[in-house]
């Protein structure tokens, strides 16, 4: 695999984490708290760099801890084809369970989360404040959605791992950069004075178009990994047998 293809498949990662939804969720609910209580604009401000930084840190620290951990199993240029097998495995899970039940039936944008996870952002979103706060709600927000983003996760550090030092933090700056340009899009809608009942119409508008888009991307991510990954490796040992 050459780095352009691996960067590529790193980018389409990437976009897929960009198209969930829990960060942008939150952000927009914690903005809204904020003008409503009638907190000045710099407040505002702050509390969505905060917010922003926070997820940022969030997603490097999850990219770079499982690149850490898998670095054991990965000794070569090599990656073994059971990680691949279970990375495509994972793929194809969360494509079908984004396919099925990522938005809760009904009108609005309520995901599917765990109760006390929901209840839990809600009610941090409420008492924030200050961008200490702002910035630790950001990192819980990427973890609440572990779920859904740990599949492009793991897929983009098997991707990494195997490239030149240089081509390696290229491909984390692109998984950053590239899943967090929804989140700092809304920031910046928000900060700007578009209105968040705006952003949410817009959101419950296209809702089904991102969980079709995101659920079609993992399937297809998971089928070109798995017939380029796993498949190739048998059929390259049967033609050296032939």
């Amino acid at each position: 695999m050459t780095d352009i293809i691996a960067l590529s498949i790193v980018c389409l990662a990437a976009l897929i984490h960009a198209s969930f939804q829990l960060s942008i969720s939150t952000l927009t609910l914690m903005s809204g708290h904020s003008l409503g209580h009638g907190r000045s604009h710099m407040r505002l401000l702050s509390l969505l760099g905060g917010f922003t930084l926070g997820a940022t840190t969030m997603t490097t620290l999850l990219l770079c801890t499982l690149g850490l951990l898998l670095s054991y199993l990965v000794t070569s240029q090599q990656v073994p084809s059971v990680l691949w097998a279970a990375s495509c495995g994972m793929l194809f899970g969360v494509g079908l369970a984004v396919w099925l039940f990522y938005y809760r039936k009904g009108k609005g944008t309520m995901l599917w989360l765990p109760r006390q996870t929901a209840e839990f952002l809600a009610e941090r979103s409420k008492k924030t404040k200050n961008t200490g706060e702002a910035f630790a709600l950001g990192l819980a927000s990427v973890f609440g959605e572990l779920l859904f983003i740990a599949a492009p996760l793991l897929v983009s550090v098997l991707i990494i791992l195997p490239l030149a030092p240089s081509v390696q933090l290229s491909g984390i700056l692109l998984y950053v950069g590239i899943s967090m340009s929804s989140l700092l899009i809304v920031a910046m809608l928000v900060s700007g004075g578009h209105k968040i009942s705006e952003i949410q119409r817009w959101r419950e508008a296209n809702k089904t178009f991102l969980q079709f888009t995101a659920g079609s991307a993992l399937f297809v991510l998971g089928f070109y990994l798995y017939v380029n990954e796993v498949l190739t490796i048998p059929l390259a040992a049967g033609g050296l047998a032939s």
